[in-house]
């Protein structure tokens, strides 16, 4: 049984793998498009609870989501071919994005440390807790874009 769990493990994995790899790159830089947009949107539901009144469900459900897309591997959509706008899809993703790939890491390293604080923290309904923490997982997001992201 336990061979066969592997094995088909092992098979999904090659197939993600495969799929990822048959992205086209107008493909790759549409899709991480959407997940980044999608995860502002959970941040904006976040800062409207933090200024509005608060609702810790809508708090948890959004942090989670910033951290499940933090955390997805979205930096596989960066492949070749994804520096510079392809097939009518735009990118704003600096050169140096593609030459500096020890930054990179360490900035989306400390994006997703951040990311999965305040989902921890978004867990506690403590709400004076969570502005903390979106304050500091918005910085981290923040920090890439100072560096690696047009105008």
């Amino acid at each position: 049984m336990k061979k066969v769990v592997a094995a088909l493990l092992l098979t999904t994995c090659a197939g993600a793998v495969y799929a990822q790899q048959a992205l086209k790159p107008e493909e790759m830089i549409k899709y991480r498009k959407a997940g980044y947009s999608f995860m502002a949107w959970n941040m904006g539901k976040i800062k409207a609870n933090l200024e509005g009144t608060y609702n810790k469900e809508q708090v948890i459900a959004a942090a989670n989501v910033v951290a499940a897309t933090a955390n997805s591997g979205m930096g596989a959509l960066f492949g070749a071919g994804t520096d510079k706008d392809v097939g009518g899809e735009k990118t704003r993703v600096k050169p140096e994005f593609f030459k500096e790939q020890d930054k990179v890491k360490e900035l989306a390293m400390a994006y997703i440390k951040e990311a999965n604080e305040l989902q921890k923290v978004a867990a506690t309904g403590d709400a004076a807790a969570v502005k903390v923490q979106f304050g500091k997982t918005g910085e981290s997001c923040k920090a890439c874009h100072d560096k690696f992201r047009k105008d």
